[in-house]
């Protein structure tokens, strides 16, 4: 596997493009950070954190909520979007404005104009937790690009191809970069490394990941 940013932190405001629509915008969360983490714990007050389960009864590491009109659920019934929260019963917290904000300029600033995302799904890892290789393919549109925020403890994001055998890059995530792709690299597998634990002032051991889509 080849390695983007192996020494540290990159400049703010350096793109490092992973393919022809797949771009890492770095710091480009930087600025409005506080805040998302301050939505963030409004977000889980609401909704709170989560390990769901996988189809085959396997318990996901990743804790995880959603806000927006439909949030991303998963359990023996199978992988899906709905409307409410199965473990509340309630609709999903609305989304806030920061975060559909930065999500419309960081895709339009990938070459994605017009994004507007109804899901935000809400990832927290912890030392050692991992994110196996996937596709997001649960949205009925994929014309819309994917937008991933990264904030807290870095991470090694894996970007691999439209195969699961594909060769993948490891790119290093920082707190403040945006993972945007769409168009032709849409449906490219990806994932996350397990988390070693270097904490960050804000968040100690923990990263959160903010995944915009247009799910609906």
């Amino acid at each position: 596997m080849a390695t983007l940013d192996l020494f540290g932190s990159p400049a703010e405001g350096a793109r490092d493009w992973l393919a022809p629509q797949a771009v890492v915008l770095r710091g480009r969360a930087l600025s409005c950070a506080d805040e998302l983490l301050d939505a963030v714990a409004a977000v889980i007050a609401q909704a709170p954190l989560r390990q769901m389960v996988t189809p085959g009864g396997l318990t996901i590491a990743v804790a995880s909520t959603n806000c927006g009109v439909l949030g991303w659920t998963s359990d023996r019934r199978g992988y899906r979007y709905s409307r409410e929260d199965p473990v509340t019963g309630r609709r999903w917290p609305a989304m806030p404005a920061c975060f559909a904000q930065l999500a419309r300029q960081a895709a339009a600033d990938a070459g994605f104009p017009g994004f507007e995302p109804d899901a935000c799904l809400v990832n927290q890892y912890l030392p050692g937790t991992r994110l196996s290789l996937h596709q997001d393919k649960n949205e009925r549109d994929f014309g819309a690009p994917i937008v991933s925020v990264s904030l807290g403890m870095a991470a090694v994001f894996l970007f691999g191809g439209h195969e699961r055998a594909d060769r993948a890059f490891k790119v290093n995530l920082h707190h403040g970069d945006v993972a945007v792709w769409g168009g032709a690299d849409r449906l490219r597998y990806h994932g996350v490394m397990p988390l070693e634990d270097a904490p960050y002032a804000q968040l100690g051991s923990r990263r959160i990941n903010l995944t915009f889509r247009k799910a609906g």
